[in-house]
């Protein structure tokens, strides 16, 4: 048993991969800034800014991971996600990569029913 419990920590390609190369931008854009080579600095932000782009992508491909628990068989990092390719409900990355990816992950969202919200009793707006 690790230190953490037994749960699934979401390490995943992906965020391996943006977190490395954020962490080799940030690093090289300060030394740049100490060194006061600006060429530095931007080509350290350039490669933040890859960073995320690239796991972005690499979440597309099936190498992120969905939000929320996965099932223990798809704990190691090395697993690929087998829904990327269908879209993920309620994923921002999955819904920003188009539409038709977006309206397949919102057609496979079950359909949330249950009673309405009973409305609010009027008063004095005091708490």
């Amino acid at each position: 048993m690790s230190a953490h419990g037994d749960v699934d920590l979401g390490h995943t390609v992906a965020g391996w991969t943006g977190t490395t190369l954020a962490l080799l931008g940030s690093a090289g854009a300060g030394a740049a800034l100490c060194a006061a080579w600006t060429p530095g600095v931007w080509a350290g932000l350039a490669l933040v800014a890859a960073a995320g782009l690239v796991t972005w992508l690499l979440h597309l491909a099936g190498w992120g991971k969905p939000s929320g628990p996965r099932p223990r068989d798809q704990w190691d990092w090395r697993v690929r996600d087998t829904a990327a390719r269908t879209g993920h409900a309620d994923c921002l990355g999955c819904r920003a990569s188009g539409p038709r990816r977006a309206a397949a992950a919102t057609a496979d969202r079950p359909a949330v029913g249950g009673p309405a919200a009973a409305p609010l009793p009027a008063g004095d707006g005091g708490a």
